[in-house]
């Protein structure tokens, strides 16, 4: 009897050990791809990877050919792509998270009623749209009327791929909270909006701002809704209806000139290194602050 429990025990043990090794060797394959990835592009970026690169605004085509002719580095930077990627990201935050954020408290707060569902339902839907579609569409709401390309109008493509996440993160936050919270800040005297906007909000803050931060992350890298929004600039522009450059459309800028080729990689680097270290503060947060 005793022979057979321990063969069963040794049995679930070799077999839990197996799994376990199974497990870490599939999360092992995942980060291959990223580690390939930063070297391939850490390897060919990091010779045009100095301080003009964030100093100077992209440099011609013809600079770049006479650079190449004589062995030299290209000369320039992404500047403008740099200032144009804040500007743009800057306004669509001031858009998306506001009303993000109230949108999650709604749907938090009302969870069976029909609004809150149709409302819920249109937010996932809103997360599969293809962003050159919302590009096409903002196209059509802001470009045409102001007669002009934007960075306004690339902050509201962005600002609405940016909604979703928001959104979900909001409710999911709040709806984590006690629900002895928010009646113990009724009972005081609180009306709701105070207790919302100072009890639920600030408890539900690290789900809120790592939702945020994740968003942001998620439409750095955008370029198609971009390319007929704010459309791109040879100078560092800081007018906000007027035509904006970004960093990743430098990127497909210098995809499609042979002469540019090399700044792909250094662009990509700066782009990669901004999005992971801010992926990687929203986990320290979010760890840090963890709703309990």
């Amino acid at each position: 009897m005793r022979k057979g429990i321990r063969s069963t025990s040794k049995y679930r043990v070799a077999k839990s050990k197996i799994f376990f090794g199974i497990m870490c060797l599939f999360s092992a394959l995942t980060m291959i791809p990223l580690f390939v990835i930063l070297w391939e592009l850490a390897k060919k970026g990091y010779k045009q990877f100095n301080l003009s690169l964030f100093t100077e605004v992209a440099p011609t085509s013809m600079e770049a050919m006479f650079a190449r002719a004589t062995g030299n580095l290209i000369p320039g930077g992404i500047l403008n792509g740099i200032t144009g990627t804040l500007l743009i990201l800057s306004m669509a935050i001031v858009i998306a998270i506001p009303i993000g954020i109230m949108t999650g408290v709604y749907l938090a707060e009302n969870q069976e009623k029909k609004l809150a569902n149709f409302v819920r339902h249109l937010s996932d839907l809103l997360q599969g749209i293809p962003s050159i579609v919302i590009g096409v569409v903002v196209y059509i709401w802001v470009v045409i009327p102001m007669s002009s390309y934007s960075a306004v109008a690339g902050s509201v493509a962005l600002s609405i791929m940016m909604l979703p996440m928001i959104i979900r993160s909001t409710e999911e936050s709040l709806k984590m909270l006690p629900v002895t919270l928010k009646e113990a800040g009724l009972a005081l005297g609180g009306s709701y909006s105070s207790v919302v906007m100072r009890i639920l909000i600030p408890s539900a803050f690290s789900g809120l701002f790592t939702g945020s931060l994740l968003a942001i992350s998620r439409v750095t890298g955008e370029t198609a809704p971009l390319l007929v929004t704010a459309l791109g600039a040879a100078s560092v522009n800081w007018d906000a209806t007027s035509p904006t450059s970004a960093i990743s459309l430098l990127i497909w800028e210098f995809y499609n000139d042979p002469n540019l080729a090399d700044l792909v990689w250094s662009s990509s680097l700066l782009l990669l290194l901004f999005v992971l270290g801010i992926n990687l503060l929203a986990k320290s947060i979010a760890k840090k602050w963890k709703i309990q």
